[in-house]
């Protein structure tokens, strides 16, 4: 039995080492064929890679693609050239390379592609490091993208992060390459990457972050702009100052560590404060926002349907004055934070037209549209004040008065209303234009007493006023609201040798292969002023400004015009015209509060200064094709029986005067009550069309008169 154990075990022995072998060698042939499948696969990676370049090599170049114009969209353009609204915030505002400064190619190299200038279209190396970093981060923590890469995909592809998508930006990329040159790649790409708030291109950001040219910039603002394309909204300074300076020094960091940058300069430029445009971020994407509101108003009467015009890829010429506008928006800005009047409430308004082809130059609905989209220029209701009495004193004028008969400026009762002047000063019997010039209210009423009250209001009908204006000597001090647009068209007659004409806002429409589908055909005018009539009222109204209320609105050349200030400081009017423009300025509160001290001559005639010299500066020192007008203290009195004349007046208007104390009970009433609810709300402004409509049909009777129709072009007929 011995025997046989022993030679069991000598059996177990010999056999043990095999059945080792045998669990050694089976993990031996696992890794044997990982091994293979490793090799097996990257062969074919290598061949599919071979492959696939050999493909894209063979690819053809792209057609006309140095001429190529991304983004067929629809812009408005101003009458010299500028882009002021570009539909779907798309801005090509091409800058040649040679032009961009270096600092800024460096940086844009640096931070998205280093190896520019060394690829073909992609950078195979970029692809592997940055694939095995998100692989490791189990997130995407950086791209491989290259600069030709991302131009292919600005140009023809979309932003869906898909494989798919991935390879066509790769062949159109190595396209791209062989079709035109790595300078010219970089210099299509630094015109068309976005780059946040609006802006595509580097130039259009330069105007947007900091409103300066490309050569002006300092080299932390190169930088900063050359750390948005990666995520605009997120570094977007006008959004969050700290991130992009973050992103900025990151910029910086890189420039350094290519050597594109000393230490020095480093250091100087990380400390750097972001110093941005005071203008509004939103007149950098649309330079005139309340003018392009205007401008689809105008296509849509036109047949544009809104949605054909923003994806229609229209080129619209405007009327618009682009530097005058420019100047409008920044003048507003400037004056009122001058003058204190800060609050999103406290507005302003401009609107500028030529008297002589009605073209729209300057048009401002407000102070910040992104604030207040309320167009202040056709739909608010304000009363002018002292702005109106030239249309009292046309009325004189065009029934025989002379600028030089003789007024007395003394306290005055009209039926039971006694207006007083400003500050209660009297100057006695003086002439109609220096009752003008000084805005004299006693003056003022006399004359509209010797006028009649229908004859003011037939002539603002027949100028182009139509908001409501009661049978009441009151008006003649501007107490019934106007609006802005309609009340500088009026003043256009006093410009023009007394023809109206109808602003209008589109020269041309063209479509995106350049056919003409609408051009103005000029506007029609009708006269409805005596041209005498209007060579006299210049001549008041140029004293205005040299010598009376509205000093602060001289520029230096012939001009004319008038402060209006309503009693309770509500609101201030400057209106006034050179021969070829008129302008005229609002000021006031969107919840009719008060603003104590604030009058015609001071804000709104620094506003229409700033404007008018920038705007009349191409027709020189021109003056009025006008006769000359004398002006002197020798003339024929215009009251000789005061009391008489009331009381006459008084009886004929008894029957008015109790529906007009009607009326002005329940326009009070009805002011009160939106002003409240105004108020508590936070809403629109009071002073609409609505409140005037609710007292209109209980105000006094008005006779009748043969309406003369105010020019309109032919287009909008």
């Amino acid at each position: 039995m011995s025997r046989s154990y022993e030679s069991y075990k000598k059996q177990r022995a010999e056999q043990t080492p095999a059945r080792e072998r045998k669990r050694i060698n089976k993990p031996n042939n696992f890794f044997n064929y990982l091994k293979m499948f490793v090799i097996v696969c990257s062969a074919l990676a290598i061949a599919g890679f071979i492959a696939f370049n050999l493909y894209l090599s063979s690819l053809p170049p792209i057609e006309n693609l140095r001429d190529f114009r991304p983004n067929i969209v629809t812009k408005f353009y101003s009458s010299d050239g500028e882009i002021i609204k570009t539909f779907t915030a798309y801005t090509y505002d091409k800058v040649e390379l040679k032009d961009v400064p270096d600092d800024l190619k460096n940086a844009i190299i640096a931070t998205e592609d280093k190896n520019f200038y060394h690829h073909k279209g992609y950078d195979i190396f970029g692809i592997i490091r940055s694939s095995l970093q998100n692989v490791m981060a189990m997130h995407t923590v950086q791209g491989a993208s290259t600069i030709t890469q991302q131009l292919a995909r600005i140009l023809f592809l979309s932003n869906e992060r898909t494989l798919i998508r991935k390879v066509k930006e790769l062949e159109v990329a190595t396209r791209i390459e062989r079709t035109i040159s790595k300078d010219k790649i970089l210099e299509m790409y630094l015109n068309n990457v976005y780059l946040g708030a609006g802006s595509y291109g580097v130039s259009g950001a330069a105007k947007t972050y900091f409103n300066k040219k490309l050569n002006q910039l300092t080299l932390p603002e190169l930088a900063l702009i050359a750390g948005l394309p990666q995520a605009p909204s997120v570094y977007n300074p006008y959004n969050n100052k700290d991130l992009a300076k973050q992103r900025r020094n990151q910029v910086l960091k890189r420039m350094l560590a290519m050597k594109y940058i000393t230490k020095e300069q480093y250091e100087k430029a990380i400390d750097a404060e972001i110093k941005l445009s005071d203008i509004p971020q939103l007149y950098t994407a649309n330079k005139a926002p309340y003018f392009s509101d205007y401008v689809m108003q105008e296509l849509e009467k036109l047949g544009f349907h809104e949605t054909e015009v923003i994806h229609g890829g229209y080129k619209v010429i405007t009327t618009l004055d682009a530097k005058a506008q420019e100047k409008a928006n920044e003048a507003i800005l400037a004056n009122m934070k001058a003058y204190g009047l800060t609050s999103k409430s406290q507005q302003a308004a401009v609107f500028s037209f030529s008297p002589v082809d009605g073209k729209i130059l300057v048009y401002a609905g407000g102070k910040n549209y992104g604030e207040s989209q309320y167009d202040r220029v056709t739909q608010a209701i304000r009363p002018p004040g002292s702005a109106f009495k030239p249309i009292v004193y046309a009325a004189a004028m065009e029934k025989g008065f002379s600028p030089n008969d003789i007024v007395d400026d003394s306290p005055v009762t009209l039926a039971k209303w006694s207006p007083r002047n400003y500050g209660n000063k009297y100057r006695g019997k003086i002439p109609l234009y220096k009752a003008l010039m000084v805005s004299s209210n006693v003056c003022a009423a006399r004359i509209i007493r010797e006028v009649g009250v229908h004859s003011v209001i037939q002539l603002a009908r027949v100028l182009g006023i139509t908001t409501p204006l009661e049978k009441d000597y009151t008006i003649s001090l501007g107490s019934n609201g106007v609006k802005l647009f309609e009340f500088v068209r009026a003043y256009g007659a006093f410009a023009n040798g007394g023809y109206v004409v109808e602003p209008y806002a589109i020269e041309r429409v063209e479509d995106s292969r350049g056919r003409v589908l609408y051009r103005a055909s000029g506007t029609k005018s009708s006269h409805q002023l005596s041209s005498n009539t209007a060579a006299e009222m210049t001549a008041m109204m140029k004293t205005v400004i040299t010598n009376g209320t509205g000093k602060g609105a001289n520029i230096g050349k012939p001009a004319a015009g008038k402060t209006g200030t309503t009693d309770d400081y509500r609101d201030a009017y400057f209106v006034g015209y050179t021969p070829n423009i008129v302008t005229g300025v609002w000021v006031g509160d969107d919840n009719n509060k008060q603003m104590h001290g604030l009058t015609g001559g001071t804000i709104p005639a620094k506003i229409w200064k700033d404007i008018m010299i920038v705007a009349s500066e191409k027709y020189g020192a021109k003056d009025f094709d006008y006769p000359e007008i004398v002006l002197s203290d020798k003339g024929k009195p215009i009251d000789a029986d005061d009391e008489q004349n009331a009381e006459s007046e008084t009886t004929k208007t008894q029957d008015e005067e109790a529906l007009l104390k009607e009326a002005n009970e329940l326009k009070e009433r009805a002011l009160e009550s939106v002003k409240n609810s105004s108020q508590n709300q936070n809403t629109n402004p009071v002073t609409t069309t609505d409140i005037n409509n609710s007292f209109k049909k209980n105000q006094a009777p008005v006779p009748k008169s043969e309406q003369i129709p105010i020019a309109v072009p032919e287009s909008l007929r």
